[in-house]
């Protein structure tokens, strides 16, 4: 937990700087829809996705005026993934695995024009929820590994104080300890610029 205190503090003391220099740009709050799962791996069936959402803050810091920026993000994202059994006597089971971060995205942006914009690099991720959830229960698990590092990719549509964005994060180590399952996430969502 202290190191999600940290990069929060990071992430807030980096905007004010640029901010009091007059070199930033944008200054907002983002959220929307996740559609995540995870990878095979050593599982016998893939898993089903789960849709959920997210929400969090990014900045905008200019590199080349207009053309080239870093954006920076703090995003809490609830993420996981279903699976759905068969028992003998044909019932039907479901287990939904909630599993939530604290996303820091550091994103290269650059800017095609003056409403779209691609984005992409490194994703930290720091797990702060796992849960199993049955029709009947929930359970609390630590089967889920506590850091996650990702890449990511989108694009967005800025429209004055207001834009629309996807992106596509994938992980780059496994998910749920000795599985080779790896995070698989789309998400859409809008944002407001300050």
């Amino acid at each position: 937990m202290k190191k999600v205190f940290l990069a929060s503090f990071t992430f807030l003391l980096v905007n004010c700087i640029f901010a009091q220099n007059g070199d930033s740009e944008k200054f907002g709050i983002k959220g929307g829809l996740n559609y995540s799962t995870i990878t095979k791996g050593d599982f016998n069936e893939g898993a089903d996705p789960r849709t959920s959402y997210y929400i969090g803050f990014f900045g905008e810091i200019p590199l080349i005026k207009k053309v080239f920026s870093l954006q920076p993000e703090i995003i809490y994202s609830r993420q996981g993934f279903e699976t759905n059994y068969t028992t003998i006597l044909g019932n039907n089971y479901k287990e939904e695995y909630r599993i939530d971060y604290i996303n820091l995205p550091i994103l290269a942006k650059i800017h095609i024009g003056k409403i779209f914009s691609i984005e992409g690099g490194p994703q930290f991720g720091f797990k702060i929820n796992e849960k199993i959830k049955t029709e009947n229960n929930s359970t609390i698990n630590n089967e889920v590994n506590s850091f996650d590092t990702a890449i990511a990719g989108g694009v967005s549509f800025n429209i004055d104080n207001f834009l629309i964005s996807g992106r596509y994060t994938y992980s780059l180590n496994e998910v749920i300890k000795n599985s080779n399952a790896k995070n698989s996430v789309f998400q859409v969502g809008i944002g407001f610029v300050f």
